[in-house]
């Protein structure tokens, strides 16, 4: 569901813009206090996980999404429907880092990058069905009653959470594999904790390399790409939105495939820096080289979002390059650095479109020409490419413990 209201708007670009009367920027600045919110939940929905669970922390988030979700469907103004994209993306914030933190209660530590990669393909259906199935919704009920609906289910979910979810296996009877280090471990209050990360460089440098490798696909895919391929290629938004599903699922399928192989053979950097540069040249094709067929640019987009996978080895990566103990609060912060991506380039985007925005209107909506997407994505490209630095920097864990 965190996935899904997170793309949402890409394929309601349209509605929105005539329903409140946006520009690109404010699109994107809509779009994007899902994320204002999500980034900044993700250091202490860490340390809730690692301090209360992530039982109460899944319910409660879920309860939350779905009233935002409801406010969001029923915004009468532009703030409203703010709010309730804030209220989203604060509340869905939790889920992630949650599903890591019983995954390393649950399954054994070898496994973590696999199951890690199985979540983002979960995660990941959830954003497909925010694209053509969205779409024909919309076409046949309106966005508010879908996003009404979204909320009610989004609800329901929550009374889910609460009579399935336990923190740990032992509450069932089973064998734990959570670390012995993370039960015993020093005791840190709730500021040093968040601090103490910060001292092992993989950390922070993971943290802006995985925005990097993300923002492009969640700024394209979830909000931007569906105007930029209708005009490109001349398709309709259901066809346009396909595409955009065809990339998330290759990057749902590149997670699992790479958090095993990464496991497999025991590292962790070479696939990554690896997966990194394919993205770099991936996203230079698709949106620089003239005259790319939209086969070609397909093709491309699946090998693109293959090698997105590979960020599932930043939680991998960066638990391991901290004591076990702060499991749970690193992995907030590798998911803030993630989302970090999107978040920024979602309006900077946006206002690079209002920039260089030559005055046609259509259906009550700017409409924007080729030239003025490829300089809008020039920061997409940009960021990846600093990736791919600070990747190179980063120190190998070999997938065990390493401090």
């Amino acid at each position: 569901m965190g996935f899904y209201q997170r793309v949402a708007p890409a394929v309601i670009t349209q509605e929105l813009m005539s329903q409140f009367s946006l520009s690109a920027a404010a699109l994107g600045n809509l779009s994007a206090y899902y994320f204002y919110a999500y980034v900044a939940m993700q250091l202490p929905t860490g340390v809730l996980a690692d301090h209360w669970g992530p039982r109460r922390l899944l319910c409660a988030g879920a309860l939350v999404a779905g009233l935002g979700s409801l406010l969001f469907g029923l915004a009468p103004s532009l703030a409203w429907a703010e709010l309730g994209r804030l209220l989203v993306g604060g509340a869905v914030a939790v889920a992630w880092v949650a599903l890591l933190k019983l995954a390393g209660h649950w399954f054994n530590a070898r496994r973590f990058a696999a199951i890690s990669g199985m979540g983002l393909l979960v995660g990941v259906i959830g954003a497909v069905t925010a694209g053509v199935p969205l779409r024909l919704m919309v076409d046949a009920f309106g966005w508010r009653p879908v996003m009404v609906a979204s909320g009610v289910l989004t609800l329901a979910l929550a009374l889910a959470i609460w009579l399935v979810i336990r923190d740990d296996p032992g509450k069932r009877g089973w064998r734990s594999y959570a670390p012995q280090q993370a039960v015993g471990g020093p005791s840190h209050s709730i500021l040093a904790g968040v601090g103490h990360i910060w001292r092992y460089p993989n950390t922070w440098l993971l943290f802006f390399a995985s925005g990097g490798l993300v923002g492009p696909v969640l700024t394209f895919a979830g909000l931007w790409g569906v105007p930029y391929l209708s005009l490109r290629y001349g398709l309709g938004r259901a066809e346009a939105a396909f595409i955009c599903s065809v990339l998330m699922i290759a990057w749902a399928v590149g997670g699992p495939i790479m958090g095993g192989l990464s496991d497999r053979i025991g590292k962790r950097k070479p696939l990554y820096l690896g997966g990194a540069v394919v993205v770099l040249l991936g996203w230079l094709v698709m949106i620089y080289l003239p005259g790319l067929p939209l086969g070609a640019f397909m093709a491309v987009s699946i090998v693109t979002g293959l090698a997105t996978g590979v960020i599932i080895l930043t939680f991998a990566w960066c638990k391991e390059s901290v004591p076990a103990h702060l499991g749970g609060t690193v992995s907030g912060a590798a998911n803030m650095g993630v989302m970090l991506g999107p978040t920024l380039l979602q309006p900077l985007v946006g206002w690079l479109l209002d920039l260089n925005w030559d005055g046609r209107m259509a259906h009550g909506a700017r409409v924007y020409d080729l030239g003025a997407y490829q300089i809008g994505f020039i920061p997409m490209v940009a960021w990846i490419l600093l990736g791919v630095v600070l990747v190179i920097m980063a120190r190998e864990s070999h997938c065990r413990q390493i401090v």
